[in-house]
């Protein structure tokens, strides 16, 4: 009895020895590239064998086993990558299976971003078990969302909120957000001056991107006007910054959007091919343009307060901001063997749970 088990044990391992191809989700999102210019729709084509439509966005190409968009065993069936995983749970490990049971604790995607993706927060484990409580059909499931995204082109971004320094530049230099939150009596209310207590700052700062983000939209519309007048004429005498010119390329996108405003509050990034951004739990973001590989765990709860068509829980991103301020980290990584030439793989640690490294496989050195 026992040769037979360790007989079918051991045919069990030699099959699972032999690689199974992935039938994968994507995503036609308004935000994507439009047809083959997209690494999403050359991936997709290549995985499912499908035509490329030039007409079509295509935004997000997603590998594991989140039911919003679950990958499948391209084997003539229609098993999904979880199920198989629940029939062959030893695949896993047994870390992975202790903490996390028989599935994939993360998710990832590659991301083709045309237009800008709105101003959003990812909850905490504790924020997204009570979200998910209270609105299932918004907010699909109780994990949290750390994320990495990884440039596979040059990819822009917001993240986080900006450092006294540049807030005391915006005060200075944008009087319509200063108009907008301070009124009549915008110097008395937000001395610039006297910004030099970090707690105070950072009081400021929040309380300024919430007023901005909970004004009227007659108010937003009157201020985004005269922004647009302003810097027009002012790109006559000089040369606009980047955050100025991307204000504009954002209003374009987004008429009268608040988020437009909100995003002189935010840092601006900019990443070369191979460089990383690790985004936190509560920490406001927003994707701007660019290819990314992108790494999280297994969750697809966004709470989203600008820059977007779809439902804002503005109030809620409020409440769970992550007041951390100044520039993130621009992630390098680090090669695993320096010494080969013809190609190498560079490696992201991180602190998450889910998963403790990134590794990217270049196809040559210096990538």
């Amino acid at each position: 009895m026992e040769q037979n088990n360790n007989n079918s044990l051991e045919k069990k391992r030699k099959r699972l020895k032999n690689p199974f191809r992935l039938q994968c989700a994507v995503k036609n999102y308004d935000w994507g590239i439009l047809g083959n210019k997209s690494h999403v729709a050359r991936l997709f084509s290549l995985n499912a064998g499908s035509h490329i439509d030039p007409n079509l966005p295509y935004a997000e190409f997603w590998i594991g086993t989140h039911e919003s968009g679950p990958s499948f065993l391209n084997h003539g069936g229609a098993l999904s990558l979880k199920e198989w995983m629940s029939n062959n749970p030893d695949v896993l490990g047994d870390r992975v299976l202790k903490k996390w049971g028989s599935d994939l604790p993360f998710l990832f995607k590659v991301l083709s971003v045309e237009k800008a993706l709105s101003i959003q927060a990812h909850p905490d484990r504790e924020l997204a078990r009570a979200l998910h409580k209270s609105q299932p059909i918004l907010y699909k499931d109780e994990n949290h969302k750390p994320e990495m995204a990884l440039a596979l082109t040059e990819f822009e971004a917001l993240c986080g909120l900006i450092s006294l320094k540049e807030l005391k530049h915006v005060l200075c230099t944008v009087p319509e957000i200063v108009e907008l939150v301070g009124g009549a009596d915008a110097e008395q209310s937000f001395p610039v001056k006297e910004l030099d207590r970090n707690q105070e700052a950072k009081a400021i700062l929040v309380s300024i991107f919430s007023q901005i983000l909970l004004s009227s939209k007659d108010e937003i519309c009157e201020i985004i006007s005269r922004l647009k007048w302003r810097l027009n004429l002012e790109k006559k005498k000089r040369q606009l910054t980047d955050k100025e010119l991307l204000v504009l390329r954002l209003e374009g996108q987004y008429p009268n959007d608040a988020g437009v405003l909100a995003a002189f509050l935010l840092n601006y990034v900019k990443l070369n091919p191979g460089e990383a951004l690790c985004i936190g739990a509560n920490e406001p973001h927003a994707y701007i343009r660019g290819e990314c590989i992108e790494c999280m765990a297994t969750s697809d709860n966004v709470v989203r307060a600008g820059l977007t068509s779809k439902h804002r829980d503005i109030q809620t991103l409020l409440s769970m901001l992550a007041r951390k301020q100044g520039f993130p980290e621009i992630l390098k990584g680090f090669s695993l063997n320096p010494y080969t030439t013809s190609g190498r793989t560079i490696s992201f640690s991180l602190h998450c749970r889910e998963w403790y490294s990134l590794s990217r496989i270049c196809g040559r050195a210096g990538c």
